[in-house]
């Protein structure tokens, strides 16, 4: 799977996957963006959410017309010094409907450790690579 992500000048960003669906991205005025998208780190939560949500659904197939709404929150904690990441995601289900629990927290347990490649991904190893001017540039030494 491969996203190709383009600067729109500023602090903007287009993205666009082999979907075909393009995804607006921007900083906040505080960071010297115009606000005009998704902030990167709102991606990533939005991401975890569909990921796990996709997943659940897929788990709870045979049941989904006893549930009348499926939300789902996620609440991200960051650390206060630069890089700002996530120390810690709160994932809430909010659901209505005649649907036994155990069987939603079987579906939430299941998409978590088996299923939700987002989720899984968040313990992925990330290596950068740069290409400049069409050359691909390995890092100077130090």
């Amino acid at each position: 799977m491969k996203v190709r992500t383009r600067w729109q000048g500023q602090r903007a960003f287009t993205s666009v996957g082999d979907s075909g669906y393009a995804v607006e991205m921007d900083a906040t005025e505080a960071y010297g963006g115009a606000g005009k998208g998704a902030t990167p780190t709102e991606m990533l939560l939005s991401a975890l959410a569909g990921c796990i949500g996709i997943d659940v659904t897929m788990i709870l197939k045979p049941h989904l017309s006893l549930i009348e709404k499926l939300e789902i929150e996620t609440d991200g904690t960051r650390k206060e010094e630069l890089p700002k990441g996530f120390t810690s995601i709160d994932v809430t289900f909010i659901i209505d409907g005649a649907i036994d629990s155990k069987k939603i927290w079987r579906a939430i347990d299941l998409g978590k450790e088996k299923y939700c490649a987002v989720s899984d991904s968040l313990k992925a190893d990330v290596t950068f690579h740069l290409i400049l001017n069409g050359e691909k540039q390995g890092r100077p030494q130090q």
